[in-house]
């Protein structure tokens, strides 16, 4: 196993406590499990969500290896012939107007090289190559008996080739993300700057179907939703191009970048196991890893800042998402970061889950998505990265806060990260599956 795999079971969760949320976190997976693949939540979010089924089967392999298999394929089964992972594959089963943008908006079947099933046709973090060795790791036998990585490895190399090549939008080595939403931290106050340049479409031209399911306090605005439902508008009509042009936000991220690097690493490990060389994937790590922290790295901030694609501009907003690049094995700055987090920006001793945004910023909310609540997935992240880099006593008590967190107040969507009351929907897929993790890795 490499240094950035997720470990397997090393120990079972014993205690009454700890056994009654290992309970509770199956019946979510099992109420929002659709057979092939499991949906985020069911009202908010009914369809497959990409880097969501990434968390999800590193849960599911706790409990059934082939089943977090299978989740993983199924996603991958919707990938696009330039490779491209899209960020939503559509249930047909699904009414049309359940979600919005849904089939109708993306129009993916008129794009060229879309798969037969509808999807969206932008991405999210690449977070699946890091899952599927994981899931691999926790069964080899199962794995190897049913061809899971001779399968799965040919489609993430691809993955990681659209990222590396048509998403280098700037010609730096480093991916771009070119929608909010790819960022996965969809509302972050990081994008503020680049999302204002944005004139949205009104919201008399669409219709918002989250605040059927949560309150809009806890939402993006409409001004904001409008700007992301005017990007989504432009690189549809562009046929799904992917060019400076085309893109009027693309920025380069250091959590996605982050990433795309330790899954080079997985890749490394995946192309050992089926007897292919895995130096170019290890190249690629170093040099992802490299140009990232060369070109987002500010040392007298300890953090990783975005930059915008256009101007090259830093993006200087202290977000979580700069602090993901721990996630990285052998990152010469990965004590800094730690240090970060322990400051009064994210009070890693403290508050939980791991703040979304600076808590000392006049503009933290820690109840609106993801401009300062805390979610389980970020946290996780963290965590693994915690102890990757030998910093075992901060990970074990943020795995012991996390845990006692969602033991309080349930499967929530995000969390205040100081008083730990829930936000957003409730039965969400990936807090239940990381739960699981969480419970058996000590």
């Amino acid at each position: 196993m490499t240094a950035t795999a997720v470990e397997p079971d090393r120990q079972q969760a014993c205690s009454p406590a700890s056994g009654e949320l290992d309970r509770a976190a199956r019946r979510v997976l099992l109420t929002n499990w659709r057979g092939h693949a499991t949906v985020p939540a069911a009202r908010l979010y009914p369809h497959q969500w990409s880097w969501d089924s990434a968390f999800i089967a590193i849960g599911l392999r706790h409990l059934s290896p082939v089943r977090a298999q299978r989740e993983l394929e199924s996603l991958f089964g919707a990938q696009w012939q330039d490779g491209r992972v899209p960020h939503i594959v559509f249930d047909p089963h699904v009414p049309a107007d359940a979600y919005f943008p849904g089939p109708s908006f993306w129009r993916s079947g008129q794009a060229p090289g879309a798969p037969g099933v509808p999807t969206s046709g932008i991405v999210q973090p690449p977070a699946h190559a890091l899952a599927a060795w994981a899931v691999h790791t926790a069964d080899p036998v199962a794995s190897r008996a049913r061809g899971f990585l001779p399968r799965i490895y040919p489609r993430l190399v691809a993955w990681h080739r659209y990222l590396t090549t048509r998403r280098d939008l700037t010609g730096s080595g480093l991916m771009s993300v070119v929608h909010p939403w790819e960022s996965g931290m969809d509302n972050s106050p990081a994008w503020d700057v680049p999302l204002a340049r944005i004139t949205p479409v009104p919201v008399t031209e669409f219709t918002r179907r989250d605040l059927d399911h949560a309150a809009a306090g806890e939402r993006p605005t409409d001004t904001d939703y409008g700007r992301y439902v005017r990007l989504a508008r432009d690189y549809r009509d562009a046929g799904y191009a992917d060019s400076l042009g085309v893109h009027g936000f693309a920025v380069e991220d250091p959590l996605c970048n982050a990433l795309l690097a330790a899954g080079e690493h997985a890749l490394a490990a995946m192309a050992a196991e089926l007897g292919l060389p895995p130096e170019r994937h290890r190249s690629a790590a170093a040099r992802i890893a490299g140009n990232m922290t060369t070109m987002l790295y500010d040392p007298a901030a300890g953090l990783f800042f975005p930059r915008d694609a256009h101007t090259g501009r830093v993006l200087r907003s202290y977000s979580a998402g700069g602090l993901m690049p721990l996630v990285v094995p052998d990152l010469p700055v990965a004590a800094a970061l730690v240090e970060t987090a322990l400051s009064d920006r994210f009070r890693l001793r403290d508050a939980c889950p791991l703040p979304s945004y600076d808590l000392t910023a006049g503009d933290h909310d820690p109840g609106r998505y993801w401009r300062g609540p805390g979610w389980v997935n970020t946290s996780w992240l963290f965590w693994h990265g915690l102890r990757l880099h030998g910093e075992r006593a901060l990970a074990g008590d943020l795995r012991r806060r996390l845990l006692g967190r969602v033991r309080d107040a349930g499967f929530r969507e995000y969390f205040d990260p100081l008083t730990g009351s829930g936000h957003g929907t409730d039965g969400f897929a990936w807090t239940a599956a990381l739960v699981l993790d969480l419970l058996r890795t000590p």
